[in-house]
Formats: C-alpha cells, sequence, structure tokens
C-alpha cells in the first residue's frame, strides 16, 4: 500500500530548490520506449511468415494500437488530471510492458489473437495514458516556454523508432543466428519473436520507471524564476483563464484544432507509412528502381531524423512567433512541398529526400506544437485531458493516411511495377487536405469568457 501511495500526486510535489529541467528527461524516458510502435515495420515480415498469414492481418496490429491510444487518451484524459503524472506514468508502463508479454505469448504459441489483444488493445491504452501523462505537468514548469518543453519530450516519440528499428534488428540476429539485419528478405524465427518481445517489455518498463521516479508537478504558486505571468496577456490567443475538458469539448476552437491536427497527421502519416516503396517507385524505370532496398530503408531513417529534430526546432520556433502563425506554416508550406514534391520530386533524388523530410518535420512539428496551442486557448487547468481528447483525430488520421494513399496506388497498378506519376493523385489530394486545415487554422479565435471556470464560479454565486 506505501508503494502504490508513492504514485499519488500529492507525493510528487517539489520541493523548493527543484530543479525543473529535471522533468524533461523524466519525460523523455517514456516517450523514446513508446516511440517504439513506429518500429514495428522492423519485424512485420518476420510475424507474417510465423503467422503464415497475410501483410494485412499483421498490419491491423498496429492499426489498433493507433486506434486505442487515441481512444485511451480521449477517455483516460481527466483520470490523467485528477491521479497526476506519476501514477499515470506508472500505469502507462504496466500496459505496454504488459502489451509486449502478451504479444510473446501470442508468438509463443501461434495465437495472433493474442497479438491482437497484447500490443494492439493493451500496449495501445499504454500508449495513450504515456503520450499524454507528462504533458501539462511540463506547460505548468515552463509557462514562459511550452513549445520547448513538449518539444523536447514529444521528440522522443518520434526518435524513438530510431532506437527500437536498429535494436530489434540486433536483438533478432542474437537470438537467431540464421537471421540477417542487413537483407531485406530476411526473417526471423517465433523463438527469436518471441524472446524479442520479452527483452523489449522488460527492458522498456525499467526504463519508464525512471521517468516515475523522477517526475514531479510544482508546488502551488510556483513559476519560474525573473518570469512575469502579465507577459502573457501581451500575446494574441493566450489567456490566462481556465477551461475544463468538458467546456472544452463544446467550443468552436476545439473541433477547429481537431480539423487542423487531422489534416496535419494525415498528409504527414501518408508520407511514412510508404516511404520505402514511394522512393523506389519514384525512381523506378523500366521495370527497374535506380533505388537499392537498402538506400530505401535509409530514407526512412532520414525521414524519422526530420520528424524528431521537427518536434523540439518548430515547436521550439511556436514560442517565439506564435502558435497560428506556426501552423500556417505548416500546413501552408506543406501544401507548397507537396505540390513541388509530385512536380519534380522525380527529377532529383536528393530533392526528393529534401522534401519529403520538410514535410516529416512539419508532421512531427505539429505533434509537438499542438499542446502548447491548447495551453494558450484553454489554460492549464485540464490541458492534459483536453489534449487527450484531441488526439482522436490521430486515431482518424491514421486509418484515413494510408487508405487515402494506398486506395490510389491499388487503382493505379500492383505494388513493384509503379512510377511516380502513379502518386500524383494522391499527393494533390493531401494538397487540398492541407488547405482545409490552413482554413481551419484562419478561423481559430480565444475561447469565449462564458466556458471559463472563473466566469462559471461567478454565475453560481452571483
Amino acid at each position: 500500500m506505501a508503494l502504490l501511495s508513492a504514485l499519488d500526486r500529492e507525493h510528487t510535489v517539489a520541493p523548493p530548490g527543484y530543479s525543473r529541467w529535471l522533468i524533461p528527461p523524466a519525460a523523455l524516458s517514456v516517450h523514446l520506449c513508446i516511440g517504439q510502435v513506429y518500429a514495428t515495420s522492423v519485424y512485420k515480415n518476420s510475424l507474417v511468415q510465423h503467422f503464415d498469414t497475410s501483410q494485412t492481418a499483421v498490419g491491423v496490429i498496429f492499426s489498433i494500437a493507433i486506434v486505442m491510444l487515441g481512444l485511451s487518451a480521449a477517455v483516460g484524459g481527466t483520470w490523467v488530471e485528477a491521479n497526476g503524472p506519476r501514477k499515470a506514468m506508472f500505469v502507462s508502463a504496466a500496459f505496454w510492458a504488459s502489451g509486449f508479454l502478451i504479444g510473446a505469448l501470442g508468438i509463443a504459441t501461434t495465437q495472433l489473437w493474442l497479438l491482437y489483444l497484447g500490443y494492439g488493445v493493451l500496449g495501445g491504452i499504454g500508449l495513450g495514458i504515456g503520450y499524454i501523462s507528462p504533458v501539462s505537468t511540463l506547460i505548468k514548469w515552463f509557462p514562459d516556454r511550452p513549445g520547448l518543453a513538449t518539444g523536447l519530450a514529444i521528440m522522443g516519440f518520434g526518435g524513438g523508432a530510431l532506437i527500437a528499428g536498429p535494436l530489434s534488428r540486433q536483438l533478432m540476429s542474437f537470438y537467431d543466428s540464421g537471421y540477417d539485419p542487413n537483407v531485406a528478405t530476411s526473417v526471423a524465427d517465433g523463438s527469436a519473436l518471441t524472446a524479442l518481445f520479452l527483452t523489449l517489455g522488460i527492458g522498456y518498463f525499467v526504463i519508464m520507471m525512471f521517468g516515475v521516479v523522477n517526475i514531479r508537478v510544482p508546488r502551488d504558486g510556483w513559476q519560474p524564476e525573473g518570469w512575469d505571468p502579465a507577459s502573457v496577456r501581451e500575446k494574441p490567443l493566450v489567456t490566462t483563464a481556465q477551461v475544463s475538458a468538458a467546456n472544452a469539448i463544446r467550443t468552436r476552437a476545439f473541433w477547429l484544432l481537431w480539423i487542423v491536427l487531422f489534416c496535419n497527421v494525415t498528409a504527414g502519416i501518408g508520407i511514412l507509412e510508404q516511404a520505402s516503396p514511394m522512393i523506389q517507385d519514384f525512381f523506378r524505370d523500366g521495370g527497374t528502381s535506380s533505388v537499392a532496398v537498402s538506400a530505401a530503408a535509409g530514407f526512412v531513417g532520414v525521414l524519422s531524423l526530420f520528424n524528431m529534430a521537427g518536434r523540439f526546432a518548430w515547436s521550439s520556433t511556436s514560442d517565439l512567433i506564435g502558435r497560428k502563425p506556426i501552423y500556417m506554416l505548416y500546413l501552408g508550406g506543406g501544401i507548397v512541398l507537396y505540390a513541388l514534391l509530385a512536380l519534380v520530386g522525380p527529377a532529383a533524388t536528393p530533392l526528393f529526400v529534401l522534401l519529403a523530410g520538410l514535410i516529416l518535420s512539419f508532421y512531427g512539428g505539429g505533434f509537438a506544437t499542438v499542446p502548447a496551442y491548447l495551453r494558450d486557448l484553454f489554460g492549464t487547468y485540464q490541458v492534459g485531458a483536453i489534449h487527450g481528447r484531441l488526439l482522436t483525430a490521430w486515431s482518424a488520421a491514421g486509418v484515413a493516411g494510408p487508405l487515402i494513399i494506398n486506395g490510389f496506388l491499388d487503382a493505379q497498378g500492383k505494388p513493384g511495377t509503379l512510377t511516380a506519376d502513379a502518386y500524383r493523385p494522391a499527393l494533390f489530394t493531401m494538397v487540398a487536405l492541407l488547405a482545409v486545415g490552413f482554413v481551419a487554422n484562419l478561423l481559430v479565435r480565444p475561447v469565449p469568457s462564458k466556458y471559463h471556470e472563473e466566469a462559471r464560479e461567478e454565475v453560481k454565486t452571483a
């Protein structure tokens, strides 16, 4: 009981003199672990062979995890706010680790449904709770630089695959001497996959405990030394009022931001999901691509770097120029970049990589900046819960993006025969989608005072 009570919010209040710069590493330890979800393609072919099933059947695992991420963040957001970051991060670690352990059981017994339940459902719940658990805490510690703070943590989610991808390949090679991590067609056997999932489950739980132990919330009335809260009032679209999660979803600003996030994520995830075959198809001549399989894999790594760097660089920039202008860049710049990718992308490989990389940097930046945008509009009162509800846009985009890209490509021909021309209808569809998001962002206005908690309390006491 004493151990469980140590997870309560009242036991996580920082003592005087506690450095707020210890909080981002605690948050980063969680996001680096759950960011592994972006590396599931590393062992996808091995799972297909082990279960003797289709790519689609195994790909559903990733879709379930992303959908559960959005749903658990939306449903559990208020609970996270009420119980504090330490308990939330512990629950996230428990679900995330148990997802791997149950998934390992499914692999060992060749029961695919256990992989759906473990990595998909339980792991997805861990993803959602873990993703939002440090957000409101970071914003409360960094009221002067919320974009920088959330960018530091959420950068880890984008970069988690950079660590998890090579790590998973090396572990499979260690557990299966016949597996070659440098050969795209090489697959690991069932025992190696089982050992991989067990290792990742236990390892991630231990690493996430670092965050659980070190996370703290600021004491009441704390503010950064030398920071004047009055300076917030000088910035457009930044409120000093507070809005509850229940009231936030009744505002027009929330749903406009939902559209903004949905459009930005749908456009980015479409490229992310198709990255490796896409660069090969863009430079295909006479049925043969000039881009080797190994180079295509390297391209995926480059995109991950742009994704990760964008989360930190662009969200930090938003502290200087404002949240609304930075989303004008994400969406307006994305329109230009997608059009250029469709029209001049095949001209040269470096140009294609640069355009796609910038698109992915805007994709990552959109994720990292949205918590600060929510804080500007709705205050810090229940920003984590509001963020959780907004992440349902991610769930929807995680389904819509691949559907749009794959739907157009299926109509154009079979994999391995496609060229750059086959991608143009999908890319111009993304241009239209980003235009919708651009208009939605322009329409964002301050939240009316009737939704503020202070105004509601005044009405009650009048």
